[in-house]
C-alpha cells in the first residue's frame, strides 16, 4: 500500500527574498514628489489615474523605491498610530550615501533626525514634510558583523554626520547622485505589540528574528540579513487598528518563485490569516492593518502602480 506523507510547508521565506518599493498615501502630490526628487535624488518613472488616485512611482536607474498615492481627503498621519517608523534606503558605498544625506540636509523641508553607526551599518534619519520616517544607510561588510549566540549584535552609538561627509562626501558623486545605486533595505514599523508583531512577521510571514535583545522592538529578516523588517512601540504601545489615514499604505517584498508564495499561503492558512493571492502576489494586512504585499520578481512600475 502507497503511503502519502504530508508535505510540511517551508516555515521560513526565502533567502533571496529583496524589499520592494514602498507605498505612501500623501496629501500633496506635487510637494511630496519634488521633495524626493530634490532631497533624495529620485527620478519620476511613471504615474498613473486608478480610481481617481493619482499613483507616481520614484526610483533610481529605473528600479522604483517608492510610489506615492494621492490622497489629498485624508486627515494627517498620527505619529501615536501603528504604521511606518521609516522606510530605509541602502546605498552600495559611503560616497553614495554621503551624497544623498548631503543633499536631505540640503533641503529645508527636511528635518534631520539623528544619525547612528549600528555596528553593521552606519545610518541617517529624516523626517519628510508629511512626518513620514527615512533612514539612509549603508551596510558594514558582513564579514565584520558581530553576533551573540544565533543573534546579530547591534547598537546605536554616535555617528557624527558632519565628520562623515568630510571624509566620504565627493564632489563627482554628488554632481550625479541620481545615477548612484539604492534600494529599499529594509522598513521599520511601528506596531501595538512587539509579541503579537512576532506572531505575524516571523509565525506567519516567515521572517527570521535577528535581534530581540530589545523588549520594545524585534528585527527579523531572511538569509541572514541584519534585517529586513524591524517592528517598534516606542511610539505606539498599545495601538490598535489603524484608521484610514495618509502615511504607509503597503510594504512590498519581492520573493523568488511561485513555491515561496504557495509556502506562504499555506502558513497563513494555517493559522486562519485572510489574504488575497492574485497568482504573482500575495496579500495580506497585519494585526493593525498594515497591508503586506509578498510578489514574484520582474515588477514593473506598471505592476506597481496596478497593485491593490
Amino acid at each position: 500500500m502507497e503511503q502519502h506523507i504530508a508535505q510540511v510547508p517551508e516555515r521560513t521565506l526565502s533567502a533571496g527574498l529583496a524589499m520592494d518599493a514602498v507605498s505612501l498615501r500623501v496629501g500633496n502630490l506635487e510637494l511630496m514628489s519634488d521633495y524626493y526628487e530634490q532631497a533624495l535624488a529620485l527620478v519620476p518613472i511613471e504615474e498613473r489615474v486608478l480610481a481617481g488616485q493619482v499613483h507616481r512611482v520614484l526610483g533610481r536607474g529605473g528600479a522604483p523605491l517608492v510610489r506615492l498615492i494621492h490622497t489629498p481627503d485624508l486627515p494627517e498621519l498620527n505619529p501615536r498610530d501603528a504604521g511606518l517608523f521609516h522606510t530605509a534606503f541602502l546605498f552600495a558605498d559611503a560616497a553614495s550615501l554621503a551624497a544623498t544625506v548631503y543633499r536631505a540636509a540640503q533641503d529645508p523641508r527636511s528635518r534631520f533626525a539623528g544619525s547612528s553607526d549600528h555596528l553593521v551599518s552606519e545610518a541617517f534619519y529624516f523626517t519628510d514634510p508629511e512626518g513620514n520616517g527615512i533612514e539612509l544607510y549603508v551596510d558594514r561588510p558582513r564579514e565584520a558583523w558581530q553576533y551573540d549566540g544565533d543573534e546579530i549584535r547591534m547598537d546605536t552609538l554616535f555617528l557624527d554626520p558632519n565628520a562623515y561627509l568630510r571624509e566620504h562626501l565627493d564632489e563627482g558623486v554628488l554632481a550625479d547622485a541620481a545615477l548612484q545605486v539604492g534600494s529599499v533595505g529594509h522598513v521599520h514599523l511601528q506596531v501595538g505589540n512587539v509579541a503579537r508583531a512576532r506572531e505575524f512577521y516571523v509565525d506567519a510571514l516567515g521572517f527570521e528574528a535577528t535581534a530581540t535583545g530589545i523588549p520594545t522592538a524585534l528585527f527579523a529578516s531572511a538569509g541572514g540579513y541584519h534585517h529586513h523588517v524591524a517592528m517598534n512601540v516606542w511610539n505606539s504601545q498599545g495601538a490598535g487598528l489603524r484608521a484610514a489615514r495618509l502615511g504607509l499604505a503597503d510594504v512590498a517584498i519581492t520573493l523568488p518563485g511561485r513555491e515561496d508564495l504557495d509556502a506562504l499561503t499555506a502558513r497563513l492558512r494555517d493559522r486562519g490569516l485572510a489574504f488575497q493571492d492574485t497568482g504573482r502576489a500575495v496579500v495580506v494586512a497585519d494585526p493593525w492593518g498594515t497591508q503586506v504585499t509578498l510578489a514574484l520578481p520582474g515588477a514593473s512600475a506598471e505592476d506597481l502602480l496596478t497593485a491593490s
